[in-house]
């Protein structure tokens, strides 16, 4: 039989208060939840903008351990092929937040095609000669761009024996402001890794090089949340009896065409570009990553 005394009132007055407690317990639960969800994120980006990426090391005298820090939320990665010839994209590659080049490719007189910002440029040790010799141009007139130099450990050993690598610190010390980096050999063997992993071959043993465009690939997957590709063609490109034929350079005239070049490298057995290989890889990963391929347009 059910108490009428004042102990069961004070028990029926603490249940009606738990029960109108409990949903408010349970938000104030959920939402120190989300913060410290949200407090642990942001240690986590902190801590990783902090770092930067560590296959970059800076190139200057007192620059060692610095490493590349940048993020961009949307990049455009500009192919140096002549595919950009008539493609009049500048002004949409200008509105983009990064944008990534390659070597020595110019943007002077080619504007309409390429746009004229450059936010990083990828360069092989093979193009740095090209750089010095223009160094004005590269050097003080594009100062703001973040140089990214690629090249095997001969070149770019940094115990005085490397001669590209002490080029570029030379550089470094002529225009102390410049924001020069190196891959570093750990990143380069990542790279080989990479390139096996996808392919099922061993890089060296099948006589073939990391092309520039793979590692400006790989730089932007690690830097830019979304990438937008200019003027790159997808694998099948070159055996299609209809496809446009155009010079290997948008800046070199003159030069064989682009598929005949990537045929040669293709089929090279020794100091080839494996160009078509490589394609095919960037399709697999656009299908992983926020990647689009522009002029030519197509899906992977």
């Amino acid at each position: 039989m059910p108490s009428g005394g004042p102990g069961g009132c004070r028990s029926q007055s603490l249940r009606r208060w738990i029960c109108l407690l409990s949903p408010s317990l349970l938000l104030l639960l959920w939402f120190g939840l989300v913060i410290m969800r949200d407090d642990a994120s942001h240690a986590a980006a902190v801590i990783a903008h902090s770092s930067g990426l560590r296959g970059y090391t800076r190139i200057s005298p007192g620059g060692k351990g610095q490493f590349l820090d940048m993020h961009c939320n949307q990049c455009a990665l500009v192919s140096s092929s002549g595919q950009m010839l008539g493609a009049g994209a500048g002004e949409e590659i200008d509105r983009i937040g990064c944008v990534i080049r390659m070597n020595n490719a110019p943007t002077t007189g080619f504007e309409r095609d390429v746009g004229s910002r450059t936010s990083v440029r990828v360069v092989s040790h093979t193009s740095v000669p090209l750089l010095v010799k223009h160094e004005g141009r590269y050097f003080q007139q594009l100062a703001d761009t973040t140089y990214v130099f690629w090249g095997p450990d001969r070149n770019m050993r940094q115990d005085g024996k490397g001669q590209v690598f002490n080029v570029l610190l030379r550089m470094a010390v002529k225009y102390p402001d410049l924001r020069l980096y190196a891959v570093t050999r750990n990143k380069i063997q990542h790279c080989d890794g990479v390139f096996q992993n996808e392919t099922g071959k061993n890089r060296m043993k099948t006589g073939a090089y990391l092309s520039t465009g793979f590692f400006a690939m790989i730089l932007a997957l690690e830097m830019c949340d979304s990438i937008s590709v200019y003027g790159m063609i997808d694998n099948n490109y070159c055996s299609r009896a209809n496809h446009s034929v155009v010079p290997y350079h948008y800046y070199e005239q003159n030069q064989i065409n682009e598929c005949r070049m990537y045929k040669f490298h293709e089929h090279a057995q020794h100091g080839g570009h494996r160009f078509i290989t490589e394609k095919a890889i960037y399709a697999k990963w656009a299908k992983r990553h926020k990647i689009n391929f522009k002029h030519p347009s197509w899906s992977p």
